[in-house]
């Protein structure tokens, strides 16, 4: 990634562009790739500056994805695929995560150490060998919990980005672990404001997947349901959806499953929430073409209202 950002790559200044344009106070992204010395999210952050919207505050950790286990855990009788790492991924830290921020953040807690098993009624399946149960985390990208040091106090970003709930057999390995890489947060939100952040890879009304930990969740955040100005011709897979197409924030193909809506800021219900949106413009806005070309999910953002007075985006 640092290669194509030095090169100029357009779907690298399709995503800065985009950012800009949003001029967020804060932003996770998803499906970043990590380095040891964050090279890349440095370089990323100055096309930011370059773009006229710095920010200078950057969080970033290794993700599990691509994380070597020396162990077959996608059973295809060899070790060292990318089905093999804590989570999906041909090399460590591909498709991290990382939070730029032009408020100051910190401290920052790292939960992606968290074995499978140890998660309280976990969902793992029956079967798990002892050897992979030793060893398996349940992030298959990471959990972090970043304060951002507003004028108003710390707001505790509470972030994730889950497997698909898809991609595997009759056991249902990858639906589980979406399920409870979500209900990992019912035991661990903080008594100070946050909003949980992130791609949650689960649509509460279409697709597939278990979404009682989600709506476990939404016992303790409010629900913004962030709209998009314009939506794609409703053909194909979308055209079976129940969902609002309006709520959806990833393109997929309408041979395979449609838009969904898999991005998703949740503030906590003690803060007020003064808009939200997702950014999809039509395709004669003079931004639709950098929002296609960035990427497949599309830019969601929340602004809090004053007394915890920030923009909070998401972006994958």
């Amino acid at each position: 990634m640092l290669r194509d950002i030095r090169a100029g790559d357009e779907q690298v200044l399709a995503a800065a562009q985009v950012i800009a344009t949003a001029a967020p106070d804060v932003i996770l992204l998803t499906g970043i790739d990590w380095d040891h010395d964050a090279l890349a999210l440095a370089a990323f952050s100055g096309l930011l500056g370059d773009a006229g919207h710095p920010m200078p505050h950057h969080f970033t950790a290794r993700p599990n994805s691509g994380m070597a286990t020396g162990l077959d855990l996608d059973g295809d009788g060899r070790r060292g695929g990318a089905g093999d790492a804590q989570g999906f991924g041909r090399f460590s830290g591909q498709n991290g995560m990382a939070i730029l921020s032009r408020l100051p953040l910190g401290p920052a807690v790292d939960h992606s150490d968290v074995l499978w098993r140890d998660l309280p009624g976990n969902l793992m399946p029956d079967g798990t060998s002892p050897e992979v149960a030793a060893i398996q985390r349940l992030s298959s990208t990471a959990h972090w919990d970043v304060a951002v040091q507003t004028p108003d106090g710390p707001l505790h970003l509470l972030a994730w980005a889950a497997t698909p709930p898809v991609f595997d057999g009759p056991e249902d390995r990858n639906g589980r672990r979406n399920h409870d890489e979500a209900a990992f947060w019912l035991h661990h939100l903080p008594e100070a404001p946050f909003v949980l952040i992130g791609n949650i890879n689960l649509d509460l009304v279409d697709g597939e997947g278990r979404p009682e930990a989600l709506h476990a969740l939404l016992d303790h955040a409010a629900d913004p349901a962030p709209r998009g100005a314009w939506q794609p011709p409703q053909d194909g897979a979308n055209a079976g959806h129940r969902g609002d197409p309006a709520l959806d924030t990833a393109e997929f193909a309408s041979d395979g499953p449609g838009n969904l809506r898999v991005d998703y800021i949740l503030p906590a219900r003690t803060l007020a929430v003064a808009g939200s949106g997702v950014l999809w413009p039509a395709p004669e806005d003079p931004l639709a073409e950098a929002v296609a070309m960035a990427s497949n999910h599309r830019l969601v953002w929340v602004d809090l209202a004053p007394g915890a007075q920030m923009a909070v985006r998401t972006d994958d």
